[in-house]
């Protein structure tokens, strides 16, 4: 792909980090240095992912957990997908839900199984090269001897504060003492620590896992739930498998587009890009009122669809090549005109979060993973370290739709990695973290590289959108004012937010000979090559 490794019209102090051999991207430094220790130690780009998965557990609790979910691609000459979300709990009906008009976002009825750990374990059985207790090494040596706070992190950990401080009900207090020890947020700088964190992590090392979904682990998670009113059980965990899958793509330009097939919600990408290609981007300036515009539009009638028909994928009524096909994406193209959409509706027939990427000569891998919405459900597993996420706050309450909740169902979800290749070749990993913004940060990576030719720092700093619902429209404080006039005169309703709302994105593309490593200038992440 033709980029300018010079270009920077949007300086955040960075520069992309240039290397041959070996590359790795997170959102935390100390996770990236983790990866790049499993390098120095001979291992490949699988090894040092995995290890930068489970460093992140521990440096940027605030995002994720050992009881995350993760979904991960990774590229060995051809591409293979890997969903590592777990299910509902077998005995979790609707009729929990009684009375409710939402899902709830704490606590049991929001916990699903957590699929992070399988995919550490599927992952290295297919391609680790170190010993898969060497990979643990990092994160258990920061939960042991304590690592001081970020400060992204730590204003994420303070913001968290007031939404879990406030919880009073016997099983989230094993949450509060862990991460609110003092009754409040770590700063900046402070040394934190977690040593049972370290042991669970040590157990599952050794055990290969086997603790964590058939053993003490496991034992430990089911009879916490069962004392304190929650739904998962050993059978739950004991039955749980990650599953291989075929990524699914779209082309835009040059650029193939990969993503991981639904459950997850990377086909909205998708679909939101398919809609974009009828239209000549490249003829507007990257900072005006029409790029921003139809972009925006596009994502829209994307998520209307996928809101509307994508679920578990043993649930859903439409097939995904519907939702891909070329010439739906141009009839839905036709709905976007010079004022904003009031709101979009689906076309078809009715039927905290960490990413990393890490690339060596063979093998180039993209990976998420995620508590959901920030630190989780609230719930911790005493002793453990293990915070639960509440990814089932990702279902639905509708009658008839098909991500409503229901037993030993995967749910709705919005972790999502990406890839790109160019005429059968691999470019590399991206992603960008923050539950919606996910998608929209996607489609904004794809059009800035192949319609603008950034290079993949420029691409993340460049100042991104949000759709929010109906009209509703985030914007960063960098983008021209210009263009928030001109979007507010097309009658979108737009507001200027915080940056902790774009998400956090990592990048690593071959250009030629060499390794592009990029990293978000909205979080304290390291990009490091060699």
């Amino acid at each position: 792909m033709d980029f300018n490794l010079n270009d920077y019209p949007y300086p955040s102090q960075r520069r992309v980090i240039l290397g041959k051999r070996c590359a790795a991207a997170t959102s935390q430094p100390l996770a990236t240095l983790a990866g790049m220790e499993m390098f120095l130690a001979g291992g490949n780009a699988v090894d040092a992912a995995i290890a930068m998965a489970i460093a992140l557990t521990v440096v940027e609790p605030t995002s994720n957990g050992i009881g995350s979910d993760a979904f991960a691609i990774v590229w060995d000459g051809k591409l293979h997908g890997l969903n590592a979300s777990g299910k509902s709990p077998q005995n979790l009906s609707l009729d929990c839900f009684a009375g409710m008009l939402t899902m709830p976002g704490l606590g049991w009825l929001t916990v699903t199984t957590p699929g992070a750990v399988s995919a550490w374990r599927s992952l290295w059985e297919k391609w680790g090269k170190l010993p898969f207790e060497q990979l643990f090494a990092p994160a258990i040596r920061y939960a042991e001897e304590g690592f001081p706070v970020s400060p992204l992190t730590a204003q994420a950990w303070k913001r968290a504060a007031e939404i879990y401080l406030p919880l009073t009900s016997p099983e989230f207090q094993p949450f509060k003492q862990v991460f609110f020890p003092n009754n409040r947020a770590p700063e900046t700088g402070e040394i934190w620590h977690s040593r049972a964190h370290g042991k669970t992590l040590r157990e599952i090392a050794t055990s290969g896992t086997e603790s964590f979904y058939r053993g003490k682990i496991a034992e430990t998670i089911a009879n916490f739930a069962s004392d304190t009113g929650g739904f998962l059980t050993a059978a739950d965990l004991a039955t749980h498998q990650p599953l291989w899958v075929d990524p699914i793509s779209t082309q835009y330009r040059q650029l193939q587009v990969w993503e991981i097939p639904p459950n997850c919600q990377g086909i909205a990408a998708l679909m939101a890009i398919a809609i974009l290609e009828g239209f000549d981007m490249a003829s507007y300036p990257r900072d005006s009122v029409e790029n921003f515009h139809r972009q925006i539009e596009a994502m829209k009638l994307a998520f209307a669809d996928v809101h509307r028909h994508v679920a578990d994928p043993d649930f859903m009524e439409v097939a995904v090549e519907h939702l891909l096909d070329k010439t739906y994406a141009r009839e839905r193209q036709q709905s976007i005109q010079h004022q904003a959409i009031e709101l979009a509706q689906s076309g078809l027939p009715k039927g905290g979060t960490v990413y990393l990427c890490a690339s060596d000569r063979d093998l180039m891998v993209s990976y998420i993973q995620s508590n959901y919405d920030g630190f989780g459900s609230g719930i911790l597993v005493p002793g453990t370290g293990i915070s639960l996420q509440n990814r089932a706050a990702g279902f639905t309450l509708e009658a008839g739709h098909p991500n409503r909740v229901a037993p030993a169902k995967r749910p709705f979800h919005t972790i999502i990695p990406g890839f790109l290749t160019q005429d059968g070749a691999p470019l590399g990993a991206f992603g960008v973290m923050g539950a919606p913004m996910q998608p929209q940060g996607h489609l904004q990576m794809v059009v800035n590289m192949a319609d603008y030719q950034m290079n993949p720092q420029a691409a993340l700093d460049a100042p991104r959108w949000r759709f929010l619902a109906g009209k509703s429209v985030l914007l960063e404080k960098g983008v021209p004012h210009r263009i928030v006039e001109g979007l507010i005169k097309r009658g979108h309703d737009v507001q200027i937010a915080p940056e902790f709302m774009f998400g956090k994105g990592q990048m690593i593309l071959r250009h030629g000979d060499a390794l592009v490593a990029a990293s978000e200038p909205r979080a304290d992440g390291l990009a490091l090559a060699s």
